[in-house]
């Protein structure tokens, strides 16, 4: 007997149950009215974008969509897994590079046009003419201005491949008619190490921006640097330092510590614990250590700073750290986009989560955060810090907290005696960065001829700046306080100082200046007079440690307050 044509009668009948049960669900599923989309996760999604697609009123642009959907997606998250359409990939990119593709400026933009802060010393713009206080008003011909101008818009229209050229019209102050410059773009550097010099003679201090491809190199060089000024002890400055690279803070932490030392480990559902240890192969090893950090420190900085401070290598003064640590992982999508999805989370050798508490993606007391912590107190007082998590324990037996960020070994209060609600609003609103911009712009070339921050500080500090700053904000709709004025001069003269040093010369006599009278670099210097950079175990009866009241940061506001873009 045939076995094939036996069978035949079943493959048929079977192929006819299958064909009816495929008709079947088509037809419940997507005809008329009867929608009813199962409830697979994945299939559900694509399932309805499939019945936009087909059946909606209107015609859709089904990727427009998409590009809408995928953020509101993954903000159900968490805070920190984010989207990037394939037009800001690169910008998202860049902060973290060691360079980018551009036309080499700092520049903000003040009255809906674009002006340049500083141009980049040896890069295309300075090559091609292009000066600071220049307005950039038309960039190949089109105009370049307007209240729809902004950052990213802007460095979308400057930044481009290497070689290319732009065309920039540009008005200089004191000429009437607009010069056009070409500039062909190049590679620009991106420092993250933006200041290296001796706070005294025994001191070494650095600042470190960010964590990008290139800040190991660049603080080896620092330290190179320092080595030849006969530095014995070290200050990393990072404050305000938001993050990036891991292995950045892996290898700068490696530096600093002694052989197959935890430094961090991160751990997620899918992501196996990894651990990253020291080498032992670090240059300074014995050297007294101090490491800033404040409520604007996050990720990488939290990184660097809980190793230093579980494996007791150092002394970590300021305030509490932000609180970020998730780790994410970069997916580039076909058409160019990217998303940076969080995959882990990091934990400090004692086991603490750097990560502090959320709901999903759209928290809003996660996003108030800073703003709840300081109507709470805990910027004024040591007290008011809130240890939601539990204890933890360093390497020499110190109690640490849980619960998000890293608390400082040594705590740096803000103190308001010389705060007034008319420095605040003259601060918060931005009055004071306008001005020194202006004032700046308008002298610029006699304050080109001082070039360092002593000689340029004596010049300005004849100026009677705080005076002509309250006729200028007066001007622009802030009330004269001639009390209040008089109660916050000072913060008025620091901040005003502070904005015509930067934009004269650069970011490391800006720092200099206000490091000159910054309570947190003399707790250091304290530190390591006493030789205390060290900590020591607790003692045998458990005193509680020592509280160190300081003065106000009174620069808290502007020193972080340096927004400029790059492009």
């Amino acid at each position: 007997m045939n076995t094939k044509n036996r069978f035949s009668p079943l493959w048929l009948a079977l192929a006819v149950v299958i064909g009816i049960a495929i008709g079947t669900f088509y037809a419940n599923h997507f005809s008329g009215n009867r929608l009813s989309i199962i409830n697979s996760g994945s299939n559900k999604l694509n399932n309805l974008l499939y019945i936009i697609d087909d059946q909606y009123v209107d015609t859709i642009d089904m990727a427009d969509l998409v590009e809408q959907a995928v953020p509101q997606i993954l903000a159900e998250l968490d805070p920190h897994s984010t989207y990037f359409s394939a037009k800001d990939v690169q910008i998202a990119n860049d902060d973290l590079r060691g360079s980018f593709s551009g036309v080499g400026i700092e520049f903000t933009i003040r009255n809906d046009t674009l002006r340049v802060q500083n141009v980049i010393s040896d890069g295309p713009a300075e090559q091609a003419g292009v000066l600071a206080g220049d307005k950039i008003v038309t960039v190949d011909d089109s105009v370049f201005t307007g209240k729809s101008l902004t950052n990213d818009e802007a460095m979308h229209r400057l930044k481009g491949p290497k070689d290319t050229k732009v065309k920039l019209g540009i008005l200089r102050y004191g000429e009437k008619d607009l010069r056009y410059i070409t500039v062909t773009r190049g590679e620009i550097p991106m420092r993250s190490v933006t200041a290296a010099y001796m706070l005294d003679d025994n001191t070494g201090y650095v600042k470190i921006k960010n964590f990008g491809e290139n800040t190991y190199n660049e603080l080896l060089v620092a330290l190179a640097q320092l080595t030849m000024d006969g530095f014995q002890q070290l200050t990393i400055d990072l404050r305000g330092n938001t993050g990036g690279y891991l292995q950045s803070a892996v290898q700068i932490a490696n530096e600093f510590l002694p052989k197959n030392k935890l430094i961090v480990y991160t751990e997620g559902r899918r992501s196996p614990r990894e651990e990253y240890r020291s080498d032992g192969r670090g240059s300074y090893k014995q050297m007294p250590l101090v490491i800033l950090i404040d409520e604007g420190s996050a990720s990488a900085s939290e990184i660097l700073a809980g190793a230093i401070q579980d494996n007791d290598r150092g002394t970590v003064i300021g305030r509490r750290s932000f609180g970020k640590g998730l780790v994410q992982k970069p997916v580039e999508f076909g058409d160019g986009s990217m998303m940076r999805l969080t995959i882990a989370r990091y934990y400090t050798p004692s086991g603490r989560c750097i990560q502090k508490p959320y709901t999903n993606g759209m928290d809003k007391n996660y996003e108030e955060d800073l703003m709840l912590r300081y109507q709470h107190g805990e910027f004024f007082s040591q007290d008011s810090i809130k240890h939601e998590g539990p204890e933890y324990h360093t390497n020499n037996g110190r109690v640490v907290y849980g619960g998000g960020g890293i608390t400082p070994d040594i705590f740096v209060p803000e103190d308001t005696s010389d705060f007034t609600s008319y420095y605040k609003e003259a601060s918060m609103s931005g009055l004071i960065l306008q001005f020194g911009y202006d004032y700046t712009d308008q002298h610029r070339a006699v304050l080109k001829e001082y070039d360092s921050e002593a000689s340029l500080l004596k010049y300005i500090k004849k100026q009677n700046l705080v005076e002509q700053f309250a006729q200028y904000a007066e001007k622009h709709g802030l009330k004269r306080r001639n009390l209040m004025i008089q109660r916050s001069r000072r913060l008025l003269e620091q901040y005003i100082y502070s904005r015509v040093i930067y934009n004269i010369l650069d970011e490391q006599s800006w720092l200099q200046y206000l490091n000159e009278d910054d309570p947190a670099i003399r707790e250091a210097l304290r530190v390591f007079e006493a030789g205390e950079a060290f900590p020591k175990a607790p003692d045998l009866k458990g005193s509680k440690a020592k509280k160190v009241a300081m003065s106000f940061d009174y620069r808290a506001v502007h020193k972080s307050s340096v927004v400029v873009a790059r492009a």
